[in-house]
């Protein structure tokens, strides 16, 4: 069920109510059951490949904790590793890529006149997939490195992985910050119902108000057959920030959803359009995956030791991976290259750089800074552009027709963008400039203007916001 469904908002108030009148280990029952129940309401065969991988994981770190404790040799431990990367990524790479990789090789084999039949099988993708398996791959691979011990009780360890707010988007929860929260016993506080219910409704309005208010703008735009180069500024404007509201909108729902019931989730957004450079970029969006990619990826490859060549291929193979990660398909690829290219590109020329920054420390402190996070917006804004276009050609069509921005601009949907981000943005600059995220906190906001806030958030989700979609992200 999605988040913005009646369907939630009836089972939530009901899993709350259970949820409060059970002690630790009823509680850690019960949300199993609903867990199981939530992700089933898609579709209840999804369950059998999820239970099948963390029933694999749980054994595995089991035994790679027993074999630690008994002294034995890493070649030992390794081939329960490699069974636990086997069966989730081979899982993960049958049921997401499958049907990729067929017609991709099929489309190859026809550029030399080669029509060969493609297999009639067609993978139905088990909704996030992507984020439950990585999340099980780094327990695994923290017990294995020493860094976590394994849990004794396959159903805490189960809970861990399948709790439902995080379970089909994220955020991606390391074992050591969830497993340890469940295993503990939990009292809500009053600042954890404050804040979740802060996040909730803040979450609502940027899905169901903005994202999903912009979505028909950006599927007009990305829909039709050609597009003006003002055309594309405004739908490349618009997706950033729709994908943006889309996906921070969920995962604010979802943390505030578990501070209701005592969990704490790891930030998944940090301002990310006020990023000054690539890698600043990478340490406000989407940190979970970002920082997944850098410990068990680029760190597992080398990192930036072994000189600036292989640093450079060890950032061009993380983001291309994680670039196919985010979907089975090319301009997921050519994205996530392009962006290994930013971060390259800003290594090379942070020598160059560092001199102006350091002449612009003093008076022109502020343009500067004002300059950089306009320039890596439209180059952020670009790559959107490339995850967003459905085939290379409108890819290549859309860059050029950018060469002139303003041509056949349409005002009046630039209006109608405007218009809709404008709160978010004033949000965000309070955000940015008091540098305190939680907006409940804020010390002029007195509680008179917290209810006519609030009160004016909710009319635009209940009264002005568009029919419920589903989440980009849950494509993943």
């Amino acid at each position: 069920m999605l988040f913005n469904s009646l369907e939630f908002l009836i089972f939530l108030p009901v899993v709350l109510t259970f949820y409060y009148l059970l002690p630790h280990r009823g509680q850690n029952a019960f949300l199993v059951v609903a867990s199981c129940f939530f992700y089933a309401s898609w579709d209840w065969r999804f369950l059998f490949p999820l239970l099948f991988s963390t029933t694999i994981d749980y054994y595995c770190a089991a035994r790679i904790e027993a074999l630690i404790q008994r002294g034995a040799s890493t070649q030992a431990r390794k081939k329960y590793l490699y069974l636990s990367l086997i069966t989730n990524l081979g899982l993960l790479g049958f049921f997401k890529y499958f049907n990729f990789f067929v017609d991709s090789f099929h489309s190859l084999f026809l550029l030399f006149g080669l029509d060969l039949p493609v297999p009639a099988l067609r993978v139905i993708l088990p909704i996030g997939i992507s984020f439950y398996t990585f999340q099980a791959l780094s327990y695994t691979i923290d017990v294995y490195r020493g860094k976590q011990h394994a849990t004794r009780s396959f159903w805490d360890f189960f809970l861990a992985v399948l709790f439902f707010p995080h379970l089909v988007a994220g955020p991606i929860q390391r074992a050591a910050n969830l497993i340890s929260q469940v295993v503990t016993p939990r009292k809500t506080t009053r600042t954890q119902v404050v804040d979740g219910l802060h996040l909730i409704l803040w979450g609502f309005f940027k899905k169901v108000y903005i994202a999903d208010g912009l979505a028909p703008i950006v599927n007009q735009i990305f829909n039709a057959p050609s597009a003006t180069g003002g055309e594309t500024l405004v739908a490349a404007l618009a997706f950033a920030f729709q994908i943006y509201c889309d996906f921070s909108g969920y995962t604010d729902i979802a943390r505030g959803v578990a501070k209701l019931m005592g969990f704490e989730f790891v930030l998944n957004f940090n301002l990310p359009y006020f990023a000054t450079s690539p890698s600043d970029f990478w340490q406000r969006w989407h940190i979970s995956l970002s920082s997944w990619l850098r410990d068990y990826l680029y760190i597992s490859l080398g990192g930036n030791r072994g000189g600036s060549a292989k640093t450079y291929r060890n950032l061009m193979l993380t983001m291309v991976l994680g670039g196919l990660w985010h979907g089975a398909a090319w301009n997921f690829v050519a994205w996530g290259f392009y962006h290994g290219c930013l971060l390259v590109a800003h290594r090379l020329a942070a020598p160059a750089l560092e001199p102006v920054t350091r002449a612009a420390a003093g008076s022109w402190r502020g343009p500067w800074l004002v300059a950089r996070i306009a320039a890596m917006f439209l180059l952020t804004c670009y790559g959107w552009l490339l995850f967003r276009a459905t085939s290379f050609q409108q890819i290549a069509d859309m860059t050029a027709a950018l060469s002139h921005p303003f041509n056949g601009l349409p005002t009046g949907i630039l209006a109608e963008v405007i218009v809709l981000i404008s709160p978010l943005i004033v949000v965000q600059l309070v955000q940015y400039n008091t540098e305190r995220l939680e907006f409940t906190r804020q010390p002029w906001l007195r509680p008179t203007a917290r209810c006519v806030l609030y009160s004016l958030m909710t009319y635009c989700v209940v009264f002005l916001g568009a029919p419920p979609q589903a989440f980009v992200y849950f494509q993943f």
